[in-house]
């Protein structure tokens, strides 16, 4: 066991924001609704400039306030489905009803993004509009979930890093009496603020002209800063390490890397969307 060092006190904030009787709003679920409500504004301005697309959107913003209740459902669904399946599976196959307590906690982003895949991809058919398109904007977005997320995740206390040294490693209250790596400040930075700088960049910059560069691009980048946070983070206790020292974390990466690549070679294939309007 590392000698306990001089360290970061780390901030205990109470997970729950408010309390009215029986009811109590959590930081957790408040990061998914302001995530979804920020992301929905942010998406009908990328929609209605007209010079990130060099002329008008293939849909409009009525088409995306419409989407906005399907692409909730894949997130919470496909997020939920996810952590079951590729968690937490005995448990929850020896308790089946406590998938549906979702106020325990327990999501996981590539259940998620899996679970938004399907729905984009019904909701573009059903409206016969660009399933890239519409996938580029969602993702350009998607990172400020990401990052109110990974705040929540510091708050809860959870998902905290592997044992260090280092000057700024804390001491979580779940974690035992080690000083940790503040791993989910790791990822609400790569993962969430840097990745949302740099497709803001590119929307700025006319990506959105080519279908599905923006969704390559955060596929690709998602899944490198992903498994490079994986190195700090501690794995969960029911599957530890894997295969070779990976996590799980980093095995659902690698195919999310693969199919980015192939958005990218996707779009790089083909024309620009040409002016309209």
């Amino acid at each position: 066991m590392l000698p306990v060092l001089p360290i970061i006190p780390y901030p205990e904030i109470n997970p729950v924001l408010i309390s009215i009787g029986p009811f109590s709003v959590r930081w957790y679920a408040l990061a998914y609704i302001v995530g979804i409500l920020a992301g929905w504004y942010c998406a009908r301005i990328i929609i209605a400039t007209e010079r990130y697309w060099g002329g008008r959107a293939p849909f409009t913003v009525t088409d995306f306030d419409d989407f906005i209740i399907w692409i909730t459902l894949g997130i919470i669904i496909g997020g939920r489905l996810g952590y079951v399946l590729f968690y937490n599976l005995p448990h929850f196959a020896a308790q089946p009803l406590e998938i549906f307590a979702l106020w325990t906690g327990g999501m996981s982003f590539h259940g998620g993004i899996i679970g938004c895949i399907i729905v984009t991809v019904a909701f573009a058919l059903r409206r016969a509009i660009p399933v890239l398109s519409l996938g580029d904007v969602t993702l350009a977005v998607c990172p400020i979930g990401l990052f109110l997320g990974r705040l929540a995740n510091f708050i809860n206390g959870e998902l905290w890093g592997r044992i260090t040294d280092v000057p700024w490693a804390m001491i979580f209250p779940s974690g035992g009496p080690v000083q940790r790596h503040p791993s989910q400040l790791y990822e609400a930075g790569l993962e969430g603020l840097l990745l949302l700088i740099v497709l803001g960049v590119m929307a700025r910059r006319g990506a959105l002209k080519w279908p599905g560069l923006i969704t390559g691009t955060f596929a690709v980048c998602y899944g490198f800063a992903r498994v490079f946070c994986e190195f700090f983070r501690e794995p969960d206790a029911q599957l530890g390490f894997l295969w070779g020292g990976l996590t799980m974390g980093m095995l659902l990466s690698i195919p999310l890397i693969l199919a980015g690549i192939v958005a990218l070679i996707v779009a790089f294939a083909r024309r620009p969307i040409a002016k309209n309007g």
